[in-house]
């Protein structure tokens, strides 16, 4: 959990793009495909990219789209095919929660449905183990999804809040209309290859606009910076512990998140965000190398040092 001193910095410190995207949080209607932005970025809350933030950056980074950002100034300090579509794997999971979270009653209990076995089978899909049939409330269920990365859970959260599967992936793609994600798509509510291994698909700018609307609620910050979380047995369901598949949980100083993710088509992903000396960093790098055993930390960890070297970071 963050300190007192952290969230004022962050709630003081997120100027115009902070208050623009939290703003689009708490909008009533969802923007229409018609209405939505074309080409670049909409939303005055995405990282602009200028030619002193692009033209030098770190060295060694493997990653064919990678961004940084300070979240406190809103300054893009440096890219690599901002743009670019690329599949987004398990960061897809980090929208079903903002859905989720913005739908509230997060102590709202939700039985596991019987199709999860078969599905998280089908796809050979991370997941958290859950039993068919346990009740959990929506709050558990988020460490479910965000730390083992579970498609058990994302599909429970989804059939529950859509409700149904494909009305949840509708509200996934409209808050991404909302928060001016107008190179996003979302065809499913986990990141898995499905239907094609492209049709889920984000960017580098478009992903750091998410990582930082989600990092705005607390429910969902509470989540992402725990090593594990452990659900003793109780009424209802079974017991459960679920440890942070993020490399930098634990290992990188000052580390808060946020989510990882793989396939073989997006390579190793990760939106990640970390705290120092009363700066934060967000940062995103989509197919960085590596391979489904090893969660890739290489290239994030070489962007944060080089980051928090800045002068004034």
């Amino acid at each position: 959990m963050r300190t007192k001193g952290w969230l004022t910095m962050r709630a003081t410190g997120l100027v115009a793009g902070a208050a623009l995207v939290a703003a689009a949080l708490t909008a009533a209607p969802a923007a229409s495909a018609s209405s939505a932005a074309p080409a670049a970025l909409a939303s005055s809350a995405a990282p602009a990219a200028s030619a002193s933030s692009v033209a030098s950056g770190p060295t060694g980074v493997g990653a064919r789209s990678a961004a940084v950002q300070d979240v406190v100034t809103d300054k893009l300090l440096w890219s690599r095919k901002l743009n670019t579509e690329r599949p987004m794997a398990s960061i897809t999971k980090v929208m079903t929660a903002l859905v989720v979270i913005k739908a509230g009653d997060l102590s709202r209990e939700i039985t596991v449905p019987a199709a999860v076995t078969g599905y998280v089978r089908a796809h050979d899909a991370s997941n958290a183990g859950l039993r068919p049939g346990d009740r959990l409330t929506a709050n558990e269920l988020l460490y479910a999804l965000l730390l083992p990365s579970g498609a058990d859970a994302a599909y429970t959260l989804a059939e529950a809040y859509g409700p149904g599967l494909t009305a949840f992936v509708a509200k996934m793609n409209a808050m991404a209309r909302r928060l001016g994600m107008t190179r996003t798509h979302f065809s499913n509510f986990d990141g898995l290859p499905y239907p094609t291994e492209y049709s889920n698909y984000s960017t580098a700018a478009n992903l750091l606009t998410l990582g930082r609307a989600a990092m705005l609620l607390p429910s969902f910050r509470a989540v992402v910076d725990q090593r594990s979380y452990r659900l003793a047995y109780g009424s209802g369901h079974h017991a459960y512990r679920w440890k942070n598949l993020n490399p930098l949980i634990g290992s990188y100083p000052g580390a808060i998140g946020i989510k990882p993710g793989y396939t073989g088509a997006a390579g190793q992903c990760l939106l990640f965000e970390a705290s120092r000396k009363g700066h934060i960093i967000i940062g995103v790098t989509l197919h960085s190398p590596g391979s489904i055993t090893s969660v890739n930390a290489a290239d994030a960890t070489r962007i944060l040092n080089w980051a928090f070297s800045l002068p004034g970071e």
